[in-house]
């Protein structure tokens, strides 16, 4: 399986291998895995993400961490070294072929008592879920993510922060609808309306970084935050 996302990286080439290349590594098991990933181009988030989020999460200092799209179990890996003894991550995914890989990762690492991995559709489980999450990080099927704003602002508490990977598209979020492959204008169409809504609502603050193919950063800054349905 091709790790896309790595192929389309939305700033300079040479940029993107420094930030790769030059950042610190990660060292242990946890360093493996993702050099295996690499190699085998399994998608997981590119090294420079990972090294924002381990400086990001350092500053937040989360306990109670919540993803949506497990995949190989990488990320989710990644956050559990900073939720402490007494933190917990909970991950969603409905691939049973990633199901399988993210739990081989949790017990080759020693996290099965600090990760929970929700199997199925994160349309159904998000709702069951009571919060409140002191960071939420959302990176699946790009279609979604204004399908599941709502239900994550409710579980993330005010002041918490929502971070969503690959929101540009390689750039192509920036071009008109009519230069879109058909088959990606939905996406096309919803991704825009999410960063519609997270960039202009009055009840967050948001950043947009260009690493990767793009992160949103998200703070709750009240706490209920009403998202208007698309007309």
């Amino acid at each position: 399986m091709r790790n896309e996302m790595m192929y389309r990286p939305v700033v300079k080439p040479e940029l993107v291998a420094f930030l790769r290349n030059e950042q610190k590594q990660l060292s242990g098991e946890l360093g493996q895995i993702e050099k295996e990933a690499n190699e085998n181009e399994v998608p997981i988030i590119p090294h420079e993400t990972v090294v924002f989020m381990q400086f990001l999460l350092g500053q937040i200092k989360p306990k109670q961490v919540l993803e949506i799209g497990t995949a190989l179990g990488f990320s989710s890996s990644l956050m559990a070294q900073y939720v402490g003894e007494d933190g917990h991550v909970t991950t969603i995914d409905r691939f049973d072929v990633m199901i399988r890989k993210a739990k081989k990762t949790y017990k080759r690492l020693g996290l099965e008592d600090r990760v929970t991995l929700l199997e199925g559709q994160a349309a159904d489980i998000l709702p069951e879920l009571t919060g409140p999450y002191d960071f939420i990080f959302m990176d699946s099927a790009k279609s979604k993510y204004i399908e599941f704003l709502p239900e994550c602002l409710r579980l993330l508490k005010k002041g918490g922060v929502l971070m969503v990977d690959d929101i540009f598209q390689g750039g192509t979020i920036l071009d008109p609808i009519e230069e879109i492959p058909r088959n990606r204008r939905t996406i096309h169409r919803k991704l825009k309306r999410f960063l519609d809504v997270i960039n202009s609502h009055p009840d967050l603050t948001t950043s947009l970084v260009p690493l990767g193919d793009g992160i949103a950063l998200i703070t709750k800054e009240a706490d209920e935050v009403i998202i208007e349905p698309a007309e």
